[in-house]
């Protein structure tokens, strides 16, 4: 091993330990303040992106989770009236979720206090820094 090939190594292990730290201070924002979990706020930024609605298998490969993992944050969603199922209208077999109304604004007021929250966590990071950051991780998803 070369001293850059351990310099890497400890690259990762830092953004790895970085990434979860992060998370879990949002999971734990999110459980206390919402009386939400990640998963749910995830799947309803997603439908938020796409308000036309998306198909369970686009959403799952949007979330980067198995079917069954979204469907049973779907099937809560839904139930809690916050997500709406339609079956398509060319295909019996696929089936539409969206945002209802009731899930459009919930998630809007959640999106600007996550904002605000992952804004505390990152603080300390200049603009120069953010830039730097920007610039490198973006080099690093074209590999």
């Amino acid at each position: 091993m070369t001293e850059l090939s351990k310099r890497r190594l400890k690259m990762w292990i830092r953004m790895l330990g970085v990434t979860r730290s992060a998370e879990g201070s949002l999971r734990e924002f999110l459980r206390v303040n919402h009386d939400t979990t990640l998963p749910r706020f995830d799947v309803l930024a997603a439908l938020y992106r796409r308000r036309d609605g998306v198909t369970m298998t686009e959403l799952s490969r949007m979330l980067l989770v198995s079917n069954g993992n979204a469907t049973a944050v779907v099937d809560r969603l839904e139930k809690d009236g916050l997500v709406a199922r339609r079956p398509s209208e060319t295909d019996r077999r696929t089936v539409f979720v969206a945002l209802t109304p009731d899930g459009l604004a919930q998630f809007e007021g959640l999106a600007s206090e996550h904002e605000a929250e992952v804004n505390k966590l990152f603080a300390g990071l200049s603009e120069a820094d953010l830039e730097a950051l920007t610039e490198i991780l973006k080099r690093m998803g074209k590999q």
